[in-house]
Parts: C-alpha cells; sequence; structure tokens
C-alpha cells in the first residue's frame, strides 16, 4: 500500500486544519506548498506569485511538490495537503501550458490511488493574506481538481461538510478500512 494520503480541493476547504488535526492524533505531514511559496516570494520580493507571473508561481509548487515527495513520507502514513497534480489542475484552471517536467513527474510521483477531496464550502471560507481568490473560484479550482485526479487515474472520496474532528475521524476510518 502507498502511504502518501493526498488532501485537495479548492482554497479554503479546511483541509489544512483536518491535516492539524490528524498531526495531534500523531499522523505524520507535509506542508502545503502554495502557501509556502507565497511567504517565500513575498519575504524575497519576488514575482512568482499567483497574482503576479501564474507560471512562475506554478512551476515554484512543482518543485517543491517534489521536494516534498522526496522529504516526506517514505515508510508511515502522511498526509500531503495537495500533490503534483494539483499544479497540474492550477495549470488547466489558469490556462497555463504544462510544462514537460510537470506531467512527466504526474505519472512519476505515485500516492495513494485513494484521494480525499474537500468540497467547497462556503459558511468556512476565508480570505488571508496567501488566499486572495473569490468563493467563485474557490469552485472552479475544486472542479478541475476533480477533473486533473481523475485523469490520473485516482479515486475521489468526497470529505463530508461536518467538524474538523469528524472529518479527520471520517479519514481515518475510510484509511482502516482499505
Amino acid at each position: 500500500m502507498n502511504n502518501r494520503v493526498i488532501f485537495t480541493g479548492g482554497p479554503g476547504s479546511g483541509k489544512t486544519s483536518v491535516i492539524e488535526c490528524l498531526r495531534q492524533m500523531g499522523y505524520a505531514n507535509a506542508p502545503e506548498v502554495g502557501r509556502k511559496v507565497i511567504q517565500a516570494q513575498v519575504e524575497l520580493q519576488g514575482t512568482a506569485l499567483p497574482w503576479l507571473d501564474k507560471t512562475a508561481f506554478r512551476d515554484e509548487m512543482v518543485l517543491e511538490e517534489i521536494d516534498n515527495y522526496e522529504n516526506f513520507g517514505s515508510n508511515e502514513i502522511t498526509f500531503y495537503d495537495r500533490s503534483i497534480i494539483d499544479s497540474y489542475g492550477y495549470s488547466k484552471l489558469e490556462h497555463i501550458p504544462i510544462s514537460d517536467l510537470l506531467l512527466a513527474k504526474c505519472g512519476e510521483l505515485t500516492y495513494c490511488r485513494n484521494v480525499f477531496i474537500f468540497p467547497p464550502w462556503d459558511e468556512i471560507y476565508e480570505n488571508d493574506a496567501e488566499r486572495k481568490q473569490d468563493f467563485s473560484e474557490a469552485m472552479a479550482t475544486y472542479h478541475e481538481m476533480v477533473s486533473a485526479y481523475i485523469k490520473f487515474g485516482y479515486h475521489l472520496i468526497e470529505v463530508p461538510k461536518v467538524s474538523v474532528k469528524e472529518r479527520a475521524e471520517f479519514i481515518v476510518s475510510k484509511m482502516r478500512d482499505g
């Protein structure tokens, strides 16, 4: 069994909160790369930001996803806040040409075939310094992620809109069921 478990969906749907709950329960996790890239670029006064240069932003995310894959989750169950497939979905969403590296890595980097997808949830959606999209963009992102993961042969398990703890318990029970 592949122990690399992906959480995907639109922004602001609760992925990071559930990963933090699972971390507190003792599970390993890999960091979300989008925020990491944005924070680093802001600090460096760089331009690889989704509101300045979407292609450069995507390319930085691809490199960070490769780094996450190489540095997290070899033997124990590890939850990933997105994956290389999300960079593919982001490219489709933003009409950015798919790089050869991205396409190759989408096939090479393998994860658990069951992917947990978090549906858009207007009641918990919030903007912040790194999340500037409106809710309609969050919904469009969700739909692109669904398409991207299906394209690469993953099985999507929708996470219900319940409390963070209940979501974490749902995921753990699905992991036990296989």
